[in-house]
């Protein structure tokens, strides 16, 4: 298990200048629990990774949140699938939301199917938002490969630790230098207890 009192402690002094609030606990919270429920025997740097992702996806609230701007001015901020094509089955508007800011008609479909809910968020793309459902969305998707067609397992294994080339899980190059070094900083606060 991760030592969390360690954890905290020196992530809220080296990323958070020494204070949390409740929100972001509870959202990083619902990261590690994710973690240590499903995913503790894989790479920690992808933990790492992920958490950088939420700290600048979500402007540091590690709260689920809708873009700023709300895909004004971007194809998927209209009634368009990535083909072009229009979509009439919703009334939805699929700009980004959630810890890794999901778009598109075509991720949201995905991410009801794989998370067992049908149609829900073609129906209801808010439903993205809740803090399960963004949790289950990150890791499953940067673990997939559903947002660019690159994982995590393509930057962090035996062979390879790209921690700049990782942004292309989400967003190309965007930013990636700094959110490179958010995520080691992550990763310097993440160590496990010992024994029971």
């Amino acid at each position: 298990m991760i030592n969390r009192k360690f954890f905290f402690d020196n992530v809220r002094n080296t990323l958070f200048n020494g204070r949390f609030t409740q929100n972001q606990v509870n959202g990083i919270s619902a990261i590690l629990n994710e973690w240590e429920e499903r995913y503790s025997r894989k790479d920690d740097r992808w933990l790492a990774y992920m958490l950088a992702t939420t700290h600048h996806e979500t402007d540091k609230t590690m709260q689920p949140i809708e873009e700023y701007g709300k895909g004004r001015q971007k194809k998927y901020g209209q009634r368009l699938k990535m083909s072009g094509q229009p979509y009439s089955n919703t009334d939805q508007i699929f700009y980004g939301r959630g810890f890794v800011q999901l778009t598109w008609y075509e991720n949201y479909e995905r991410a009801g199917r794989k998370l067992g809910v049908g149609d829900a968020f073609l129906r209801n793309a808010s439903l993205v938002m809740q803090l399960t459902n963004a949790t289950k969305i990150m890791f499953t998707g940067m673990i997939e490969g559903w947002f660019t067609g690159k994982k995590l397992s393509d930057y962090f294994n035996n062979d390879k630790e790209q921690w700049p080339n990782a942004r292309k899980i989400i967003n190309g190059t965007d930013r990636a230098a700094l959110i490179a070094d958010i995520a080691k900083r992550y990763y310097a606060c993440i160590s496990y207890t010992t024994g029971a």
